[in-house]
């Protein structure tokens, strides 16, 4: 009689608060970020992609969205080599998530992310590589998130950057869910400009 090996535990993603506990023992807390700290922009960016119906993966990827730090605010919480560490806590999917967002090279990767099979830049490999739709979509509605949620905290990143992200999100437009687009023209206003 052959005895199976036993099955791997089941990776059962966290509640937020325990996320949110994790992020603390990482040191997001102590991080300056615009609008307060890391950990604060963290919790608003979870709390936005709750407020768009996310599921839960995607939400908990909001929440740990900087953990191996991004193109754009290059401080890690975590190594590359300690991912099996937030698989354990949010589970295997947000972990990709979270994986995917910050390899993205945003500028070679962002003019193409809407365009079916455009090569999507890991500035970690320094190679292109494919990303599914999905995928994609779950990293078009984390950008907005997280952009949204800096514009509607600093008037003055949605000056410098109003435009800009105005452009970005009409062309990331068909990865967008509809509560993400709403909060677009809602945050930037019409033409790109803050509305006053």
């Amino acid at each position: 009689m052959s005895v199976s090996p036993p099955s791997p535990p089941t990776v059962v993603p966290s509640t937020a608060a325990q996320t949110v506990g994790f992020l603390r023992q990482l040191g997001a807390e102590q991080i300056a970020h615009p609008g307060g700290t890391l950990l604060a922009h963290l919790c608003r960016v979870y709390r936005l992609l709750a407020a768009w119906d996310a599921r839960p993966a995607l939400r908990l990827a909001g929440l740990c969205h900087a953990t191996y730090g991004t193109d754009g605010f290059p401080t890690a919480l975590l190594s590359l080599d300690r991912r099996t560490e937030l698989a354990r806590v949010i589970g295997p999917e947000a972990e990709e998530i979270v994986h995917v967002y910050a390899a993205m090279n945003r500028r070679a990767t962002y003019p193409g992310l809407a365009v079916p099979n455009a090569p999507f830049y890991d500035r970690f490999t320094g190679g292109a590589r494919a990303v599914h739709r999905s995928r994609r979509e779950d990293v078009a509605e984390l950008t907005a998130a997280n952009e949204l949620d800096l514009a509607q905290v600093s008037p003055v990143f949605r000056e410098q950057w109003g435009p800009d992200l105005l452009a970005l999100f009409t062309g990331l437009r068909p990865l967008l869910s509809g509560h993400a687009w709403a909060d677009v023209g809602a945050t930037l206003g019409a033409g790109g400009y803050p509305e006053k």
